[in-house]
């Protein structure tokens, strides 16, 4: 059975790097397909990954809000959804402090992902800005 040492160091670079990959936005394409904008990676003086992020494959506002949402999510450790008040109270504090706020619709989209009413969702921010 091959071990970690077995495998080529770019594929444990690749592995290593999927945390922040995942916060972030990115994925890892190989170099015969990376495109401008890509980000190589060299590992040992050599090109071994390269790097694709979602700000480089011109997402629309929609996905790039999706993604900010999720983020939060996976740092609250569950869905938005079910979240107590108080946690849905931080995630909406995240999302603004994030500049979620800043897209078109966001409130709404935010809403219902909170499953709460947008009405709901400026309250928050409003206590947040006045505490």
């Amino acid at each position: 059975m091959p071990t970690a040492s077995d495998r080529p160091a770019h594929e444990a670079l690749a592995e290593a790097i999927q945390p922040l990959l995942a916060q972030i936005g990115g994925d890892v394409v190989p170099l015969a397909e990376r495109r401008p904008g890509d980000v190589v990676l060299e590992w040992e003086g050599r090109p071994a990954l390269a790097v694709r992020l979602e700000s480089a494959s011109a997402p629309s506002e929609p996905s790039s809000l999706e993604h900010l949402m999720q983020v939060v999510a996976t740092e609250l450790g569950a869905p938005l959804d079910p979240l107590s008040r108080p946690l849905k109270q931080r995630a909406v504090r995240i999302l603004e402090e994030r500049g979620a706020f800043t897209y078109r619709r966001s409130a709404e989209a935010i809403a219902e992902a909170l499953g709460v009413s947008r009405f709901t969702v400026y309250n928050y921010l409003n206590r947040d800005r006045a505490g």
